[in-house]
């Protein structure tokens, strides 16, 4: 059988493309690292993919939440003092050391197109957050307000983790800095009348009313929250958690069903700010 040499030649042609382009990458990143030596490159590896979109065009957005060591770990912080943060009026004050990544077109299982960011955070805290719901949540939410400030963006805050993919796209590699810069921080007078949060209003409906329940619908009062982005809803197997910040609402609550999580949405309704969970139920 003859081969055509023709289609050798571009074979060859496109092999020496593609080594002289990684040639040419590592030379940059030399570059880079010799120009800046406060930084260096470094190459991920996939976490968890979440889904959102863009406000207020409804435009697909997945944020790949990635780890790495060479991203420093951010203060020890156990569950209860998460809880007290995210009921403070400034949580702000805690910071989680992240390396946010430049947007980047892709394809989702639809063949739609989207946009996709790369987050970066400390490797042994990512797999902190995959144990603990609510670290989860808290890693979401601030990489989502991360990217909001930096990109000038407004996301929704009804995210969803992908439960089979780890990252959309292909990894690339970041530049971080390797040194802080420096910091001045200002002391304020500590408030000791900061309000207590308060315990909401709330119904559980189950659907149907007759028979066997396939969902669990709660409904939660939240007079004076003028958005979603203040919520922080942490759906369990048989426990729903809600904060509002600051320091408005806390509602911790256990029920007697088996609650799907994945399949779990959440809306906020800012014109009666009633916050509407429905929960399929597996099992009673």
């Amino acid at each position: 059988m003859m081969s055509d040499s023709s289609l050798l030649n571009s074979e060859l042609e496109l092999q020496q493309q593609e080594e002289l382009y990684q040639q040419l990458l590592l030379q940059t990143m030399g570059q880079m690292q010799a120009e800046n030596p406060d930084s260096k490159v470094i190459r991920p590896q996939p976490g968890m993919c979440v889904k959102t979109s863009s406000e207020p065009d409804k435009q697909k957005v997945f944020i790949n939440i990635c780890q790495s060591n060479s991203v420093p770990p951010p203060p020890e912080l156990s569950r209860d003092e998460l809880v007290e943060l995210l009921q403070s009026e400034d949580p702000s004050g805690y910071r989680v050391p992240m390396s946010l990544g430049e947007p980047h077109t892709e394809v989702d299982n639809n063949s739609q197109g989207c946009t996709a960011y790369d987050v970066v955070i400390n490797q042994e805290f990512f797999q902190r957050c995959q144990k603990d719901p609510l670290f989860q949540q808290f890693v979401i939410l601030v990489s989502v307000e991360g990217l909001e400030n930096k990109y000038n963006l407004e996301l929704n805050r009804d995210w969803k983790v992908l439960k089979n993919r780890k990252f959309l796209g292909s990894v690339s590699e970041q530049n971080i800095r390797t040194k802080s810069r420096p910091v001045i921080q200002e002391l304020q007078p500590q408030d000791n009348s900061a309000a207590t949060p308060r315990r909401p209003e709330f119904t559980l409906l189950v659907e149907p009313s007759a028979g066997d329940p396939e969902y669990l619908i709660a409904e939660i009062k939240l007079p004076g929250v003028p958005s979603s982005r203040s919520l922080v809803l942490d759906v369990g197997e048989d426990r729903l958690v809600l904060m509002a910040r600051p320091s408005l609402f806390h509602l911790d609550i256990f029920h007697p069903f088996l609650i799907d999580q994945e399949n779990s949405v959440a809306q906020y309704n800012s014109s009666t700010q009633i916050l509407t969970v429905t929960m399929p139920v597996v099992s009673s």
